[in-house]
């Protein structure tokens, strides 16, 4: 079911937003019959607490929702969107006192709260839905919810059906639907185009591995995102203990939330010329596999030697980012679930966010504060450059030493860019661990909406 509002001239019972602060004021503003009515039923205005109002003929005369207090405001985002799950079905109008962010907050996450994975098993629809509040741009939200719930849909999707070819299909589909372009580079055409370490990672798969080029815009700066599409990580011959295994389903988390992040700037007309990267492999062991102590000449001539086969994400990354480069975008962004101490260093809910770029950096960080889409600038420090530099090539996939493992993989990607003026690289992880308002355990875009904040002001549009 699309993501969308009820119709603004649909009949819609008011549903009143209530701060805990607030609800002392709010209380007294009512008839004596609904003071009582919650009284009686000891609503508090907690975040998600929900109360239904009784009209005089028994029906339904409303409902209220509680977002909490400050601290609790803080601490959860979507707070609204627990009120989703909870009303009656039917159509909703929201009263009271949010407004700007907030507002557009609490409107987004009512839609993402309806979102569902059926493809596997039906899942009941959300039966309450929300007309667009006035002073938000309903269009723009429709937009970015549909954009998230393709990033949902790509990364819940097992590999058995999302494999380099499905995912293949699903830019397909996308550069359909908008009239972009696609070309498609695949097996050992690989390796005449340029694309050697694509090639190698994704060889020993039964599927082929291929680079996905999507274009769309005729005009305009030109904006590259590229996102790491590993449909399957079994860690290769370094192969992956079975609980670290488990979830690799997600280890195309970066190309998912690229692809989404593309849809919402398709969907909204921006005036650039937009290019989305996919290098689309399995990480899979034959007896094709790369192996430990190869040696491999990526894109731009680097050396690389392999120590872990498990990282084989910045590999695969390092090709694609050597061709964007080539073009001299005016904004290059890589997106990837790429290491584990990442998510060590900032848990699962916050990306590392790397780039030498602090102008950059200091816009994202203020478009993930209005938006609501964490990250987290982490240092690319120089004096770790040495740890991805082994003497016996040019660099080293996997340094020893288990410490600063994000960043010396940041440096490593970065390595791979030389021309582009602005380029930053997002360490995500993918998923929700738990429910979470608007945020279903499952797949998850994260970083995708600061950038569509942030960067209209970046490239000057």
């Amino acid at each position: 079911m699309p993501l969308r509002f009820a119709d603004s001239d649909a009949p819609a019972l008011p549903l009143h937003a209530v701060r805990r602060e607030d609800l002392a004021d709010w209380r007294a503003e009512q008839e004596p019959r609904l003071r009582g009515w919650l009284e009686a039923t000891e609503f508090r205005a907690g975040p998600g607490d929900v109360a239904l109002l009784p009209g005089a003929d028994g029906g339904l005369d409303g409902a209220v929702a509680g977002l909490g207090d400050a601290d609790a405001r803080r601490r959860e985002r979507f707070v609204l969107a627990r009120a989703a799950a909870a009303l009656p079905a039917g159509n909703y109008r929201l009263t009271g006192g949010l407004t700007g962010a907030e507002l557009e907050e609490a409107a987004l996450g009512w839609l993402l709260a309806g979102y569902r994975f059926d493809r596997y098993k039906p899942r009941r629809a959300a039966g309450a839905r929300l007309v667009a509040p006035e002073g938000i741009d309903a269009r723009r939200l429709e937009t970015i919810a549909a954009g998230e719930a393709l990033t949902r849909d790509l990364i819940n999707t097992p590999a058995a059906d999302m494999g380099p070819e499905a995912l293949e299909g699903a830019l397909a589909a996308l550069a359909g639907e908008f009239g972009a372009e696609l070309a498609v580079t695949r097996g050992a055409a690989l390796q005449s185009a340029g694309l050697p370490l694509i090639h190698t990672v994704g060889r020993a798969a039964a599927e082929e591995p291929r680079l996905i080029d999507m274009r769309w815009g005729g005009s305009g700066p030109r904006l590259t995102l590229v996102g790491k599409g590993v449909c399957f990580d079994t860690g290769g011959l370094n192969i992956k203990p079975a609980a670290s295994m488990g979830l690799m389903k997600k280890d195309m988390g970066g190309a998912a939330t690229v692809v989404g992040l593309a849809r919402m700037i398709m969907a909204q007309n921006w005036p650039v010329r937009l290019r989305v990267l996919v290098p689309a492999v399995e990480n899979a062991i034959s007896a094709g596999a790369f192996r430990p102590q190869d040696i491999l000449t990526a894109r731009n001539g680097l050396t690389i030697e392999v120590n872990n086969t498990d990282a084989e994400g910045r590999l695969v990354l390092a090709d694609a980012l050597a061709l964007a480069d080539e073009e001299h975008p005016d904004c290059l962004i890589s997106m990837a679930t790429l290491t584990g101490a990442a998510r060590v260093a900032l848990g699962g809910e916050i990306p590392a966010l790397f780039t030498h770029d602090d102008a950059l950096a200091a816009a994202l960080a203020e478009a993930a504060g209005q938006v609501r889409d964490p990250l987290w600038r982490m240092p690319l420090w120089p004096g770790y450059e040495r740890m991805i530099e082994p003497g016996i090539a040019d660099l080293d996939n996997a340094p020893s030493g288990g410490m600063a493992g994000a960043v010396t993989a940041a440096l490593f990607v970065h390595r791979f860019v030389a021309h582009a003026p602005r380029f930053a690289h997002f360490d995500i992880y993918g998923w929700q661990q738990r429910d979470a308002p608007a945020r279903p355990k499952g797949g998850l875009g994260q970083g995708a909406r600061a950038l569509l904040q942030a960067l209209p002001g970046q490239l000057g549009l």
